[in-house]
Formats: structure tokens, sequence, C-alpha cells
């Protein structure tokens, strides 16, 4: 055989290794939605009993049984998180959570592993889908990005949020980072939160979702081991919201090129 014939039959051996990838993949991708709506089926209405609940203890619960349903179908997926630094929350004192956002996956891995009651800013069109559009209303602030004044409402709830003892976490990205930079640039609406409330920001790297479920990829799942690193909380005494957005961007930055 000659050199030639090698280098011609090595983007054929990678390439037939791609397909079988993907195809593993999308089957994999099937199994997760499936056990995805089955665990949830069977934590709907536990669930909808948090709404009986006064706050903030009724968000507690919800968060709770969130962890627990969240534990067990990453595991059934092959995609089993690890959590750091929970240490930095401290008892009694609540936060502004900023996290990066690489894919979809990061949505039901984020708010159920924070410690203690909170909510996330979310896409108000979600709410609408039947049955789970209920649990996605009681775990989340609700917003419709193209419309003023639900943004300006959605902050005043924010704000209510955290008046009421819970963390507020929020994608400062805004959609999921389809670039190949390490985070895309940072709106502002998080830090004029913590400032216009007087919190702290506890920022969130979380690791293992781009390879799980890649932004660039249709119907795709590949098990992978996850990661949340909760940072130490960054103070917003005495900073501008772009002072502040630039000081935690540049610490997520950091933590993320450092990896796992």
């Amino acid at each position: 055989m000659t050199n030639s014939d090698n280098y011609s039959s090595q983007p054929t051996t990678a390439s037939l290794k791609d397909v079988c990838r993907t195809i593993f993949a999308t089957i994999w991708a099937c199994w997760g939605l499936i056990s995805f709506v089955i665990t949830f089926l069977i934590v709907f209405i536990p669930s909808m009993l948090s709404y009986l609940i006064p706050e903030p203890k009724g968000q507690d619960y919800f968060i709770a049984l969130s962890r627990l349903w969240m534990w067990t179908w990453l595991r059934m997926i092959g995609c089993p998180a690890i959590i750091k630094g929970k240490e930095n929350f401290k008892k009694g004192h609540t936060y502004v959570v900023v996290y990066n956002h690489n894919a979809l996956l990061d949505v039901p891995l984020s708010a159920p592993f924070i410690p203690g009651g909170n909510k996330t800013i979310a896409k108000a069109s979600f709410a609408k889908v039947p049955i789970f559009g209920w649990f996605y209303k009681r775990g989340s602030v609700l917003v419709n990005r193209g419309d003023n004044k639900s943004r300006l409402k959605s902050f005043e709830d924010m704000r209510e949020v955290l008046r009421n003892n819970m963390h507020m976490c929020i994608y400062p990205e805004g959609t999921r980072n389809r670039t190949n930079e390490p985070l895309k640039p940072f709106f502002d609406g998080a830090f004029k939160l913590a400032i216009d409330a007087k919190k702290e920001v506890i920022p969130c790297i979380i690791f293992g979702t781009k390879k799980a479920m890649p932004a660039n990829k249709g119907f795709y799942l590949w098990p992978t081991r996850l990661q949340m690193h909760f940072l130490p909380a960054v103070s917003s005494e005495g900073l501008k919201a772009p002072f502040l957005k630039e000081k935690v961007f540049n610490i997520m930055k950091e933590h993320y090129l450092k990896g796992v």
C-alpha cells in the first residue's frame, strides 16, 4: 500500500467514527428525553404542593425536590454532576448567582444544586407548555425580552425574590455561547440588580455541558461528567454596573480557562 493510500484512508476512518458517535448520541438523546418525561411525571404532583406552602419555605421545598429529581436523572443519562464551592454561600445571606451558558443542559443543572431556595430568570414562552409550564413557572421569574414592560416587571420580580430571602439566578450572556470564546460578552442586568438590591454576586462556572449537548448540534446527548464550581462572592458595594460586570467576567473567564 502506498503512502497516498494511507493518507486517503484516514479521513474515511475519522468520518466513520464521527458518524457512529452521532448515531449513538442521537439514540442516547432519545433515552434522555424519555427518561426526563418519565421522571418529571413522577415528581410533578409532589412539586405542585409547593404552591400551597408560603414563601420562602415553598421554594425551599420545590428546590429540594428538583435537586432529588436532577440528581437521579443526570445519573440515568450518564451525566453525573460534581458540585464544588457550596461553602461560599453563607447562611442567612442571599446572592445574585451568575452562570456561563453553553448548552440547554445548563438549565436543569443550575438552580437545583444551589443551597437554599432560588429562582431563575427564564423565557415566558416556555411557561405556556402544557403541564411542564406549571413546574417551569414555579421555579422562575418570567420575562419576554422583546417587551420593555415585561423586562421592567421582571426586574421588580427579581428584587422581590431577593427580599424574600431567596437567591436569584441569571445567565448574563443572555443565550447559549455558540462562539469559540470562553464566554460571550455579559449584559448589565444581573449586575444592576446586585447593586440595586445591595447583594453580592456569586459566579458559577459549569463544565461539561458543552461536550454533552453541543449548541451547534441538533438532537444530541453524550454521556459526560459535569461539574459546577461556585466561586467566592464578589461584593457590589461602591461599584457601578459596568465595573462589577467586568470584574465578574474576568473572574469567570480565568476560572473557565483553568479547566476542571
